[in-house]
This record gives C-alpha cells, sequence and structure tokens, in this order.
C-alpha cells in the first residue's frame, strides 16, 4: 500500500510535504490494520484541506490494493512534529475499522489511540486485569482511556466503569463500542481527567481502582495530586517509559505502596517497552 501509493503520488505530481521550507501536500500516511478482521485503514495527512486529484488518487489506490476498506483524510496544517490533526474526511469507506481485544469488540478510527502488537496487548490487558484484583463490587475509574478498551475489558469482572478520555472522537468510538459489546456497567466521559478526579474527591463518590494508561511523558503533578485525592484502595498504572513510570511512583509513593511491577515487550527488537505497576493504598 505504501509503495503504491508513492507510485501514485509521483504520477499524479501530488507532492510530499516539507516541513523546512511547509511546502507541499502529504505529510504522513498512516495505516491501520485489523488482527480479527479483514479491514485496513489508510490515513492521508495532508497539510492542506483540498488538493487537486484527490479523488483520482484515492481511486487508483483501493483499485490497485483491494484490501484497504476505509480512506480517511486527516487536515494537519500547523507548523508541529504532532502526527494528526483536527479536521478529518473520510474519502472512502466506513472511516473506522474493528479488532477484538480479550474477547471484546472495538471500533478504531483514524484519531482513536489503539496499540499497534494485538498479539502482546492482550497480554499487557490481562496482566493488568491480574494486578487490579478486580471483584464483582469495585468502581473502576479508567483515566486516559481512549476508545475504551482497558475499561471494558475490565467490566466483565467488576460493578462499575467509569472511564473519562477528553478526544471527543475517542469517546464516541468508546461509546459505540460499549454498545455494540452489550456492556452496561459502564459510563463514559469527554473531560480532562484530572478535573474530573478532583470533583469525584470533593464528592465523595468512591473508587476501588484507578487504570491509568498515559503517555510516554507520563502524568503530571495534578493528575497525581488529584488521584491521591481521589484515593482508590488501588492503582494500575500502564507505562510506555520506565523513567516517566518511576518519576510518577516516586510521587505517589507518600499514599502509596508498590506491589508489582511486571514488563511486557510491547515491541520487539527495540529498546522500548511497556510496564504494569500495581500500587495498593498505605494503612
Amino acid at each position: 500500500i505504501l509503495l503504491e501509493a508513492k507510485r501514485l503520488m509521483k504520477s499524479m505530481r501530488i507532492d510530499p510535504y516539507v516541513e523546512d521550507e511547509r511546502y507541499g501536500i502529504v505529510r504522513h500516511l498512516l495505516i491501520r490494520t485489523s488482527k480479527h478482521f479483514p479491514e485496513i485503514m489508510v490515513v492521508l495527512v495532508t497539510n492542506v484541506d483540498s488538493f487537486p486529484s484527490r479523488g483520482n488518487f484515492v481511486k487508483a489506490l483501493v483499485e490497485a490494493c483491494p484490501e484497504i476498506t476505509t480512506v480517511v483524510q486527516n487536515v494537519n496544517s500547523r507548523q508541529t512534529n504532532v502526527i494528526l490533526g483536527e479536521k478529518e474526511r473520510v474519502l472512502y469507506g466506513k472511516g473506522y475499522i474493528r479488532d477484538t481485544l480479550c474477547g471484546v469488540s472495538f471500533r478504531i478510527s483514524a484519531k482513536s489511540f489503539f496499540q499497534v502488537n494485538p498479539v502482546q496487548t492482550e497480554v499487557l490487558y490481562q496482566k493488568a486485569m491480574e494486578a487490579a484484583h478486580l471483584s464483582k463490587t469495585d468502581i473502576v475509574f479508567d483515566a486516559y482511556s481512549g476508545i475504551g478498551t482497558i475499561g471494558l475489558i475490565a467490566a466483565k469482572d467488576c460493578g462499575k466503569v467509569i472511564s473519562v478520555e477528553i478526544v471527543k472522537e475517542a469517546v464516541a468510538d468508546g461509546k459505540r463500542n460499549a454498545a455494540q459489546n452489550g456492556i452496561t456497567n459502564y459510563e463514559m466521559y469527554c473531560d480532562d481527567a484530572s478535573a474530573f478526579m478532583n470533583r469525584m474527591a470533593k464528592d465523595k463518590r468512591p473508587v476501588d481502582v484507578l487504570f491509568m494508561d498515559p503517555p510516554r511523558k507520563g502524568s503530571d503533578e495534578r493528575f497525581l495530586n488529584a488521584a491521591i485525592k481521589l484515593a482508590p484502595k488501588r492503582i494500575v498504572y500502564i507505562s510506555c517509559d520506565p523513567s516517566t513510570l518511576a518519576r510518577d511512583v516516586a510521587y505517589l509513593s507518600k499514599s502509596y505502596s508498590v506491589e508489582s511491577v511486571q514488563p511486557v515487550d510491547m515491541f520487539p527488537r527495540s529498546f522500548h517497552v511497556e510496564t504494569v505497576c500495581a500500587l495498593s493504598l498505605k494503612k
């Protein structure tokens, strides 16, 4: 697909974007595949909203690679190293693909976060569930929840899941995912997780388990202070950078003890590693 896209760009004179000169059209080509369904999404990240030959390009690409089930254009005209912009349009197909994790099916749109290694993702989330020691009466809070993967997997083993994510497209996917899986003990909100937890703590709403899966930079003190105020009995921290995990756990250690640390190799032949860290509230 990538080689065919490059060939078509060249033949149709669709210029790649040159960041230093702020010139050109195509910034990135993102290809997302599904492990459990014959579905492939191509996301064309462009510097401009519209460009000549767009329709012909998509038609020729799908004809050359009929395994593609949807093509989405994402517009990112900002001077930034962030891959995706805010605006997007579906150029072909449904605009999303589906996949399954730990027996739960998920709808994945262009801007939704979804782990790229499906085999080890199941291992990672199974280890997170084991670390949580869930019971049928537990109230679970899922922060940085994306399309709801962790919370929806946890829902079958607990009383209720409260899921908070700030990206509205991911929240829409998460709500659809809950509905299509028939999961009724799941609530999802589009909000800032720190502010949401502070309000819960102020209202004295109890939480038994907090799942947190922050980006590589880890959490900030605002979030960690909100977690300490909320005072869940257990925190399961899923990290993609051991150094920021160590920093954040050190901050949490005034109120929490580390129970276990389990690395999971999500990115073979690289130095990157995911880690599941279980913490329990000190007496």
